[in-house]
């Protein structure tokens, strides 16, 4: 069998609106997902057992040990299917980790992807998306790839028109410190603050917020000044905390815009992380 590869793109949450704390632990969300074109690369390798190796400049500190959500994808995929799982897997890890874009979500997604396709899996397969629920919330979005609105715990997807931001400008810039999920969600002070509007995603995306911003600027306060940077860019239509950070992001309207954020923040603050890129 031939090697085969895919890309498990950076997410981004263009809203995120917590509505509610469930007696199980989790939230009730509303938010609308989209993607980038760019982020980390997984490669499947024909071998005799199931592995992971990983590299990229985010690769220490994370373990390619059975723990590993793209090994555990490879596993519940093998169960659901019935199929004796084998291959190499070797993850270039360009994403930063605990980041609030995806990362260990979207290398899953990849995963499941990729043995979909060595086995002959329809990729819009019920149960590919029913196993991504059981890895994690936002496994099913990021195995989607696309602008979808996600509810409940943010599993459940509704796929949504959004033409208009397909190759839209994005900036992601993140301090290079990590802001683990766990305590921000705690840290919400309870309060729900009304519905995510439907219609144009870009229009719900701007009239709505990211509940677990104010949370997170409190324990991050890197991320307020990350995302008050890029709020205050010229030609910034969109700037928001991602997920539960501590990535921000800025959608432009244009490239030259876009570049030019890009170049400043590399003068002002070289260590940080950034990436230029679009929405797919």
């Amino acid at each position: 069998m031939a090697s085969l590869r895919d890309i498990a793109p950076a997410k981004i949450n263009l809203a995120l609106h917590v509505r509610a704390r469930l007696p199980n632990g989790y939230h009730a969300l509303e938010t609308l997902f989209a993607f980038a074109r760019d982020g980390d690369v997984l490669t499947l390798q024909p071998a005799d057992a199931l592995s992971l190796a990983i590299t990229g400049p985010f690769a220490p500190g994370l373990s390619s040990g059975d723990d590993n959500l793209v090994l555990r994808a490879a596993r519940s995929f093998g169960a659901t299917f019935c199929i004796e799982v084998t291959g190499r897997f070797l993850l270039d890890k360009q994403l930063p980790i605990a980041a609030g874009i995806g990362g260990g979500s979207a290398d899953a997604a990849a995963a499941l992807r990729l043995l979909a396709r060595r086995h002959g899996i329809d990729p819009a397969d019920d149960r590919l998306f029913a196993l991504a629920a059981d890895l994690g919330a936002d496994v099913p979005a990021c195995l989607a790839g696309r602008t979808v609105r996600g509810e409940g715990r943010g599993d459940r997807l509704e796929p949504i028109a959004a033409d208009a931001l397909s190759g839209m400008a994005l900036l992601l810039i993140n301090p290079r410190v990590a802001c683990p999920t766990g305590p921000v969600f705690r840290a919400w002070d309870g309060s729900d603050r009304g519905p995510l509007a439907s219609g144009d995603p870009l229009a719900a995306a701007i009239a709505g917020r990211n509940d677990l911003e104010p949370p997170a600027r409190a324990l991050v306060p890197a991320i307020a000044e990350v995302v008050d940077w890029l709020a205050a860019r010229p030609g910034v239509v969109l700037a928001r905390m991602s997920g539960s950070g501590a990535t921000g992001f800025a959608l432009f309207d244009g490239n030259e815009t876009r570049d030019a954020a890009h170049h400043a923040i590399g003068l002002a603050h070289p260590d940080w992380w950034r990436l230029a890129t679009a929405l797919v």
